[in-house]
């Protein structure tokens, strides 16, 4: 018998529920509608007058080769995040999930980096990898190996998927240890009898049920890759050398607020909102065809 929530009055879960909507739609639907409205308008240099220029922002958006260049740059970004911060974190919580002495400790450490800001990381990453400054750095050129992502694109890019790639491995392996946990012991019993090998099992019988965990997990990297990275990139190579880490949602910022082309950083965040959703549902409209629930 299911218990049902009784309230005395008919306001009482309205009122609950007000203080969420409100920042919602303070913090989050106002700001998107005041983006839509500014992607249509155009301002003077000094910011005195605005003129309505429909869609000119859009076209003249859709005619830069830079834009597109940030766009296949994000989407590459995205995707390395993703996949490198997934697969460390799964092996990190297979691991973690074997009964050895101070697993409680070492769970604990793991997820620790998560309360680090995005900000915090690029400097803790940009200490250890400086070219002149960094203690890897030095290891690094004993062995050979010219490090410089100053003025390395290359090299920078790989640094910045690195630190944010770390940045979200403690986020993963949280979900992916309460995944493992959550799958009945039984069912390992069962194939070890049949015979299964650890790695057969891991493949046929713990990755499958894991599925719905890394869809979901899927979805949030990518979302995480599209925006959140935005304060790693600032803090360890402002969009440089040249344009090599200028992803959308830095494009946004250099545009608008260095740039001072408010109309057109406007409608650079009403596209990346819309390519976000669009990619969105095509994960849950196609990825989520083989998660195994």
């Amino acid at each position: 018998m299911q218990k049902q929530a009784i309230f005395q009055s008919k306001l009482l879960p309205y009122a609950l529920v007000a203080p969420q909507l409100a920042i919602v739609l303070i913090f989050f639907y106002w700001p998107a509608l005041q983006a839509v409205i500014q992607s249509f308008l155009l301002q003077d240099a000094f910011g005195l007058s605005t003129s309505f220029v429909w869609f000119d922002n859009y076209i003249e958006l859709f005619k830069d080769p830079a834009y597109f260049e940030a766009v296949v740059r994000t989407f590459f970004f995205s995707f390395a995040i993703a996949i490198s911060s997934l697969s460390f974190a799964l092996l990190l919580a297979v691991m973690a999930d074997k009964p050895l002495r101070g697993s409680m400790l070492y769970r604990t450490l793991l997820i620790w980096p998560y309360a680090v800001a995005p900000p915090v990381v690029g400097v803790l990453w940009i200490f250890m990898l400086h070219p002149s400054l960094g203690v890897i750095s030095r290891y690094l050129r004993a062995a050979g190996i010219d490090w410089n992502p100053l003025l390395d694109g290359n090299q920078a890019a790989g640094l910045i998927i690195l630190a944010a790639a770390w940045k979200q491995i403690s986020y993963n392996f949280l979900f992916f240890l309460a995944g493992l946990q959550a799958i009945p012991k039984s069912v390992f019993e069962a194939a070890a009898i049949d015979g299964a090998r650890p790695m057969r099992r891991f493949w046929t019988v713990t990755f499958p049920l894991l599925s719905p965990t890394i869809f979901f997990l899927l979805v949030v990297n990518i979302v995480y890759a599209f925006f959140d990275t935005f304060g790693i990139i600032d803090t360890m190579t402002r969009g440089g050398p040249g344009t090599s880490t200028v992803t959308l949602v830095y494009k946004v910022y250099s545009d608008g607020l260095l740039g001072g082309n408010l109309g057109s950083s406007a409608a650079q965040s009403v596209v990346l909102m819309i390519m976000v959703i669009v990619l969105t549902g095509i994960q849950f409209r196609f990825v989520e065809r083989k998660v195994t629930y």
